[in-house]
């Protein structure tokens, strides 16, 4: 299933063909779910700017100076500078309020003004404009190859009136394509804008699936991104394997900032141990931890077994051995009990004597096949 709107799919989508934007949600990119549409606001005052959105889930905002019934999901034609655009109605109302003051954009003559709704003819003409958009990316980077410039162009959007053209690239150094604009508007007739954007943002309007399962959380919902560092992945004790902690943009995983302040939040309890634990048993070096449970694991440098111990018991013996005192086990009994743990290998010592008492019965049934055949040789040859 894909929609028109972010230039997904083949432009077909299900439901109401209302090209994604009502309930049924078409791809999903950049989706808002506006909660106030049931509620009854005052009509008089109500908010006149909109937002819409473009291809590749880009959203600007726009006033609705004609006062239009406008729907979500309604195709419109916008003013942008030397020309017009085509859009679709994403959020209004309050909620178009509230994500102006979060963005800190003031109510201005700045904003520009929607035209009218679509008409059919022109979402004839915006479909043959964006036919052009995949032969111009590919004619694009065989340029950008034989200038030998050091960039990616990821994707192009031309405006609805055919008279301007936004590629977007990215580029790891400064890129000088004052050559290329030269060359890509004697051979394609239009106004060239060049846009840079992060490898983060590419992702973005690419799309695709992530580790999850689900769709890339830049291109569904998330438009603000926050640096994401390695110690995001110490602090919740993950590996620190490249492949898995990057994403498709070949960066940190948004993702590992979500559950962080819950991961900082627990671990305030739990010590940071610079040392091993010393017992009359032996040194104990912590093997993992179970941050939530609040559980240490600890294992004896003669043992191959883990011991759970409780972060309260932990914090007591690092002050007995700051005290220069050693306890006499990982419990918190004085005596070291001979069966200590034996309830979590408990599983495993059964299976250990069934499949000994397999083994054995094996054996016995062997024994006296071989008994009987043996028996049955020296019958045959008296």
């Amino acid at each position: 299933m894909g929609c028109s709107t972010c230039n997904s799919g083949g432009g077909e989508v299900a439901g109401c063909n209302n090209n994604g934007g009502c309930l049924t949600g078409g791809c999903n990119k950049m989706n808002v779910f506006d909660w106030l549409s049931n509620m009854d606001l005052p009509v008089i005052d109500k908010f006149n700017i909109v937002e819409v959105r473009f291809k590749g889930g880009r959203k600007e905002f726009f006033k609705n100076a004609e006062g239009l019934d406008l729907t979500t999901g309604d195709a419109v034609v916008v003013d942008v500078p030397n020309g017009h655009h085509l859009g679709h109605v994403s959020l209004q109302g309050e909620l178009v309020r509230l994500q102006m003051q979060k963005k800190k954009l003031k109510d201005d003559e700045e904003i520009r003004k929607i035209y009218r709704i679509a008409h059919h003819k022109d979402l004839e003409k915006y479909e043959e404009v964006k036919k052009r958009e995949l032969p111009t990316l590919y004619r694009t980077r065989e340029i950008i190859q034989n200038l030998k410039l050091g960039m990616k162009l990821s994707d192009i959007e031309y405006q609805a009136d055919n008279s301007k053209a936004t590629f977007y690239y990215s580029a790891d150094d400064r890129v000088d394509f004052r050559e290329l604009i030269k060359v890509l508007a004697s051979e394609f007739k239009i106004r060239v804008e060049m846009r840079q954007i992060s490898l983060r943002q590419e992702a973005g309007r690419l799309g695709g699936i992530g580790s999850c399962g689900r769709e890339l959380c830049c291109s569904t919902w998330l438009s603000d991104f926050k640096s994401v560092s390695t110690s995001a992945a110490r602090y919740q004790n993950l590996s620190l394997n490249p492949s898995k902690l990057s994403g498709q943009c070949g960066r940190l995983k948004c993702c590992l900032n979500y559950e962080l302040e819950t991961y900082m939040d627990a671990l305030k309890d739990i010590p940071d141990l610079e040392k091993p634990l010393v017992t009359e048993k032996g040194r104990a070096k912590l093997q993992k931890t179970d941050i939530f449970r609040k559980i240490m694991w600890f294992g004896y440098d003669d043992e191959n077994a883990w011991h759970p111990i409780p972060v309260t018991r932990v914090n007591e013996i690092i002050s007995l051995n700051e005290k220069g005192q050693k306890p006499v086990s990982l419990l918190e009994n004085d005596v070291p009990d001979k069966n200590e743990f034996s309830s979590l290998n408990s599983d495993l010592e059964r299976m250990d004597k069934k499949y000994k008492q397999k083994t054995g019965q094996k054996k016995k049934r062997r024994k006296k096949r071989r008994n009987f055949r043996n028996n049955k040789n020296q019958g045959n040859s008296n």
